[in-house]
Parts: C-alpha cells; sequence; structure tokens
C-alpha cells in the first residue's frame, strides 16, 4: 500500500502543469521514433536540410508536394506518423485535422465522374522533417495536404513555433449520405458569426468592411499583406470581448494546450486594444462571408465563399514568428554573440 507522501508526490507528478519545453522533447522524441522507422528510400523522401526552400514552400491546394505521403507508409510507419501529428495539435485539434483527411473521401464521391479534377485520397497528405529533431540545432517538421497545412519550428529547448496553421473544409457542411449534418470548422464559423450579429448597427457600420466577401482568405502562402482594420476591440462591450476572446482561443487550442496557452499570454500581454474584427459579406448561414481578427503582425482569418458558400478556408498566421522567424533570431544571436 503506498504511503500518503508516496501517493502525494505520484497524484503531484500526474497534475503537474505543462511547460512548452515539453512540448519540444516531445515532438522530438516523436519525429525521432517516425523516422527510426522508415526505409532508407522513404527517409530520403521524408526529411530536408533546415535551411533549405523547402521548409517555408507551404500551402493548402491539393497540388504535388515533397515529402512522404501517408498512401506509402506502412501501417505502423502510419501510427507513428499520427503519434508525431498528436504532438503538435489538442484533442480537439487533432480530431478536426484528421477529419479533414476524412473529406477527401466525402468530395471523391460528390465528384466521382468529373473528368480533370484534383486527385481525392484521405491517404494523400505528406510528413516532411526539416533538419535533425531533438539537440541544440534548430528543426522543423509539417504535416501538409488539401485543406491542411501544420508547420512547427523549434530551436534547443524553445518552445516550437506553430504557424503558418491552417484548417479547411469542402464540403463545410456535409449535405448528402451517412455523413450529413457533420460540420468539421462549425464553431469556427458560428463564433465569428455570433460575434458579428452581438454588434450594434453603430459598431457593426465600422466592422463590416466589404459588403462582398473576398474569394479566399488574403493571407495566402507568399501574402502578408493585411493590416488591423475593423472595429477595434476598445469599442465593444464586455460581453463582446468575450466573445472575441473565444473566437480567438478556437484558433490557438487547436494546437496543444500548453503551447497555445503561452501563445494567448503573448497576445494579453500586447494588448488586447490592439485588436480588430473586421467582417465582409453575408451575416446569415449559407450567405458568403469572410471575417479577420488582427492586432500587429498576428492574424486569424475565415473565408466561406466557395461552393454555394459551403466550402471553408480557415487561417493563424504571426508575421513576425512564422517558421519561428523570431526563436531563429534569438538561437542565432545566442551562437553567435557580436563581439564587443
Amino acid at each position: 500500500m503506498k504511503t500518503p507522501f508516496a501517493f502525494a508526490l505520484v497524484l503531484s507528478l500526474l497534475l503537474a502543469p505543462l511547460h512548452a519545453h515539453d512540448a519540444t522533447a516531445e515532438m522530438a522524441d516523436a519525429a525521432k521514433n517516425f523516422l527510426g522507422a522508415l526505409t532508407a528510400e522513404q527517409k530520403a523522401k521524408a526529411t530536408f536540410p533546415f535551411a533549405g526552400a523547402e521548409r517555408t514552400n507551404w500551402h493548402f491546394i491539393p497540388r504535388e508536394r515533397k515529402g512522404l505521403v501517408i498512401k506509402e507508409m506502412t501501417h505502423e510507419q502510419r501510427l507513428l506518423a499520427h503519434a508525431l501529428l498528436a504532438t503538435g495539435l489538442s484533442h480537439r485539434g487533432y480530431a478536426k485535422a484528421v477529419s479533414i483527411m476524412s473529406l477527401e473521401a466525402v468530395l471523391a464521391e460528390l465528384e466521382k465522374g468529373r473528368a480533370g479534377g484534383a486527385v481525392r485520397d484521405p491517404e494523400l497528405y505528406f510528413v516532411s522533417v526539416f533538419g535533425t529533431p531533438g539537440g541544440k540545432e534548430p528543426w522543423g517538421w509539417r504535416v501538409e495536404g488539401h485543406h491542411l497545412s501544420l508547420n512547427f519550428t523549434t530551436a534547443g529547448d524553445a518552445a516550437p513555433a506553430l504557424t503558418p496553421s491552417f484548417f479547411g473544409t469542402n464540403p463545410g457542411e456535409i449535405r448528402t449520405g451517412p455523413r450529413t449534418g457533420t460540420r468539421v470548422l462549425a464553431a469556427e464559423e458560428e463564433l465569428g458569426r455570433t460575434l458579428v450579429k452581438s454588434l450594434t448597427e453603430e459598431q457593426r457600420q465600422t466592422a463590416v468592411i466589404l459588403a462582398a466577401a473576398p474569394k479566399d482568405i488574403l493571407n495566402v502562402p507568399g501574402r502578408n499583406a493585411t493590416k488591423p482594420e475593423g472595429l477595434a476591440q476598445g469599442k465593444l462591450t464586455a460581453e463582446q470581448t468575450a466573445l472575441l476572446v473565444k473566437l480567438i482561443r478556437e484558433y490557438l487550442f487547436r494546437h496543444r494546450p500548453d503551447v497555445a496557452a503561452e501563445e494567448w499570454a503573448k497576445i494579453e500581454k500586447a494588448g488586447l486594444e490592439k485588436l480588430h474584427f473586421a467582417w465582409a459579406g453575408g451575416l446569415e448561414r449559407g450567405q458568403p462571408h469572410y471575417y479577420r481578427v488582427q492586432g500587429g503582425a498576428f492574424v486569424l482569418e475565415y473565408d466561406n465563399t466557395q461552393n454555394e458558400a459551403n466550402h471553408v478556408h480557415s487561417l493563424w498566421r504571426d508575421f513576425d514568428r512564422d517558421f519561428g522567424a523570431d526563436l531563429l533570431g534569438e538561437h542565432y544571436k545566442a551562437a553567435h554573440p557580436a563581439k564587443p
């Protein structure tokens, strides 16, 4: 029988808070386990130099990609690939990611008989590792395919950077078949709509920046041109601010909670008053619509206009931290201090 002291010790370990450096160690272990299960040929496909151009070559459209595709993995290797993916996401985020992959089968059925279209395959998702996991040198990894681009970067034992981060769904809502009613990104849509519909007419005149929603998110790969616009947080009521916070946290906490909590703390420290909420398009479900939350370099975007407003794109970026830009700067500064 355990003594009270031993029981308290075990309990304290179980309840100990996670720290961001735990994320780095867990990701490194999972990446090593995954790479260790690959053949030499597979490993050559899955690994890239950290400093190469491929690390920042991200996109969410169906296209030719580099990396090791799930379709070419054994059952054991697939499990280890998913174990790596799970180190970067929360339970909710992981469920969304694999559900997005599953929608490729739905699209294949909806597009059956259509000539010249993209290949729809739930196994057409690629795993890539950049640099050597663990150790002091920078490294990173990516899981990417149609409507999913998850990029993680770290250096030494620093907390990993989580952006760019893209989740999308087509269809946004499954309307036929056994999965009718499924909406993988329903929370992202409904929280944005709830916030804009809570605004007064005067607030809405500032928040709505365009009568018609843009055809896609604006901060696509290669672009980071938007600036904060729309309604400033300082013009919101306490209840509306709570809705804004809930919306932001929905995006951040798709990722592992310890690192997401640090990201949220940075946003709070920078000042919620710097945040702006912008909306474009219709206010009712089924109408093409778009929204953006931005404060400085931090931006969340959502767009649902394609396929009769049943095709969702959602994005989290931080132009100062995408691909670990800030932590890499600190790492190289520490490794090569300026001479007096």
